[in-house]
Order: C-alpha cells, then structure tokens, then sequence
C-alpha cells in the first residue's frame, strides 16, 4: 500500500472581518504493516547471499534442537512404555519405588484378593519384576529385565509381539525375548534353549523394541519367572489392577492407600511421572541434552542477529533513503520484524524437514527416538521469538541512522 496523505490543519477560529489566510497542506507519510513487510521481504531477496546465511543459521538451531529433544523424549517413551503399554490403571508397589525394575522388595502376593473386593476394582494381577542374567553359548552373560505375569490374561505383557503367541507363556519354561537382541544373546531363534539365572528356558517368541535405559525385556508366565528369580511363592514385586466402568481414578487409590497402608499406591500417571524423573534425576540425560538444546539455539540466535545486523549495515544508505522520505523508526521497526518472522518461517520449516527425514531414517530400537508434532509446532513458535528478539540488535543500528547520509 502507497503512502496515504493526511491533512493538518488549525482548529483555531479566525477572528471576526479578518481576511481569511490559506493555510499549506503538510503532508506525512503514513505507512502500513503491509507495506513495510513487502519491502522488507523484498530487501531480503535482493540479497540472496545474506537471506541464505540467516536461512542457514535458522536451520541449524531448529535441526540440532530436534534433534536432541527428539533423543531425550525417544528416551523417556521407552521408559515409560511398559506403563504406558500394559492394561493396569493403579499400581499396588513398595514404599520405596521409584522405577518398575524389581530392586525395591517385594509385597504379599495376599493383597490380590483383597484389592478385588475394594469398590471401583474390576480385576487385580500380581507381576514378578527382576533382572536375570542370560548365559551366552560362547562364555559371559548378558542381563535382561524379567517381567513374569499370571496367565491366561497375561495383564502384564508380552506386547508388541513379532513371533510367537502369549499363549505359548503356558509351556513350561517359556520365555519371550527382545527380537534386536537375538544376536547378542548369540543368535537366538524361536527353540533355542538358554540359561537364565542357571535355570534352563525355551525360546518360544519375540517382542519388538523393548529397549528401555538398561536391559531389554523378557516375559515368562509368573511360576517360571517366580523360580528364575529366586521369589518366594506368597510374594510379589507389585499388584496391577484395572478400574471398573465409571470408577473415579482417584477416589479408588484413596480407598486402596486406606486399605494398605504399608503399601504405596499409583495411579498410571503417577507412576509414569515418578519414572520419568528417576530417569532424569539418576541418569543425567536431562542436563546433559538439555544444554545441548540450548547452545543449539543459543548458535542459532548468534548466527540470525550477526546476519541481520550486517544486512543493516550493508544497506544503511537504504535506510537513510527511507528515512528521509519519511518513514519513522517505527515504520523500520515493521520492516526488521516482518525479515524477522520471514527468516524463521523459511529456515524452521527448511530444519523441521531435514531433521524428519533424519529422525526417521536412524531411529530404532537401539536409537529410539520421538518428534511429536507439538514439538514441531513449538519449534517454529520459538523460532519466531528468537529471530524478532534478534531483530532488535539491528534495530538499534536503524534507529541511529541519520536521513542525511543519503546526501553524503
């Protein structure tokens, strides 16, 4: 849109029989968001060398940011997967849990019975949790996570199964592995037979990507994990239950922590939680790809402010140009936060493509990895607040720009 003229004139009435003085028009640019974001955008083009730098940097924040929060969330998903996954709505645990690994004790397996009679309760499973070594045929070991559940409902897994049927769990020494860690268990096949803990198993299925932050899962019915384990018979590691239709989540641990006291009792979101920061408070992981995702956008603001600022001072006759026709320091204001909006939209949609593909060419099992479309979503919004905040560096030069240097 042009620049419209305005009219000033005096408010003041002339005096009665006084000649009557034609007073000038003054004219004052006035310049809309719309214009100024054109010619910004324009600017911008005309100097693809510079656009492509600040792309460039924009990209870089927005591609290791991803891609270091798409690792850190892959991670705490394969953590919580097994609550995420499995049927149970409250867990019955040891006092002092704070991870389902099966290292906090044990608790009567008695409760079972009980819980089924507490209102809001439709079903309750007792579930033998604990690390087993399995023996290699070439010598060592190597560790997975047990996880023995009561059958024929199997509440507690095998799930994502690739081989094999739950059903299969009711053979006698039955287990269920984890299908990417068949050659490191030293070419496991469906019938192999191994040691686990000195107890003899057969390969009866596999599940797939069953990787949390330590060893993969193994499922075997709740008598046979219940001997690999060394478990006395009335005891189990945790009681899963499911809640009848209509029942209140939270009324129903109210009722459970009343009936077992010396007991803790969860709900799946506070259990998911609960792991979720062990993970993070035990492993690390949080702090040190935390700071990986801040010095990544830390770079990126340095490289878009450094860019926009020599912009500036590679067109400062522009700006004087535009200044002497009157444009004000809040018309330039609109022009750098309509480059700025434009080198974040072009360079986060350029970053989010390149870490998709990337994302999704290396993930697995061993590299697990998750970018939620939220995260994309917010990495564009950030990408926006960064690329306006760094407008301001060369805003500053605009705003000490003389209209004379045009003259010079």
């Amino acid at each position: 849109m042009a620049a419209s003229p305005t009219r000033k004139s005096s408010s003041v009435p002339a005096a009665p029989g006084a000649p009557v003085v034609a007073r000038p028009i003054e004219l004052k640019p006035v310049y809309s968001f719309r214009f100024m974001a054109r010619l910004g955008v324009s600017m911008l083009w005309h100097d693809k060398l510079k656009l492509a730098g600040t792309l460039v940097g924009v990209a870089f924040a927005v591609l290791m940011s991803n891609f270091q929060t798409a690792l850190f969330l892959g991670l705490l998903l394969r953590n919580t997967m097994y609550v995420d996954r499995v049927d149970g709505d409250i867990w019955i645990t040891p006092k002092n849990t704070q991870i389902l690994e099966g290292n906090d004790g044990t608790i009567p397996k008695n409760i079972v019975p009980v819980t089924r009679s507490v209102k809001g309760v439709a079903w309750a499973a007792p579930i033998i949790v604990g690390s087993a070594g399995v023996k290699l045929p070439t010598g060592g070991q190597k560790s997975v996570r047990l996880v023995g559940t009561e059958l024929p409902a199997a509440r507690g897994g095998p799930f994502h199964i690739v081989a094999g049927k739950t059903a299969d769990l009711e053979q006698p020494d039955a287990m269920f592995f984890e299908d990417s860690r068949r050659e490191v268990f030293g070419g496991l096949n469906m019938g192999s037979v191994r040691e686990v803990n000195g107890h003899r198993v057969q390969a009866v299925g596999f599940t797939s990507g069953l990787v949390p932050f330590g060893p993969a899962y193994a499922f075997s019915s709740f008598d046979t994990a219940r001997e690999i384990l060394g478990t006395p018979a009335d005891e189990a590691n945790y009681v899963m239950l499911g809640l009848a239709p209509g029942a209140d989540v939270a009324e129903v641990v109210r009722r459970l922590q009343r009936t077992f006291p010396a007991q803790l009792v969860l709900s799946r979101e506070d259990l998911r939680m609960r792991t979720i920061m062990y993970i993070l408070n035990e492993s690390g992981i949080g702090q040190s790809i935390g700071m990986g995702v801040v010095m990544a956008l830390l770079c990126g603001f340095a490289i878009v402010s450094l860019t926009m600022f020599s912009a500036v001072v590679d067109h400062v006759r522009e700006f004087g140009t535009l200044k002497a026709i009157g444009a004000t320091n809040m018309d330039l204001t609109k022009l750098l936060l309509a480059q700025a909006v434009t080198c974040a939209l072009a360079g986060a949609t350029v970053g989010l493509a390149i870490v998709a593909n990337l994302v999704n060419a290396i993930r697995g099992p061993e590299l697990p990895m998750a970018l939620p479309v939220w995260l994309m979503g917010g990495t564009v919004g950030g990408m926006v607040v960064i690329c306006v905040l760094a407008s301001f560096m060369a805003l500053l030069r605009v705003r000490a720009i003389e209209p004379g240097i045009v003259f010079r």
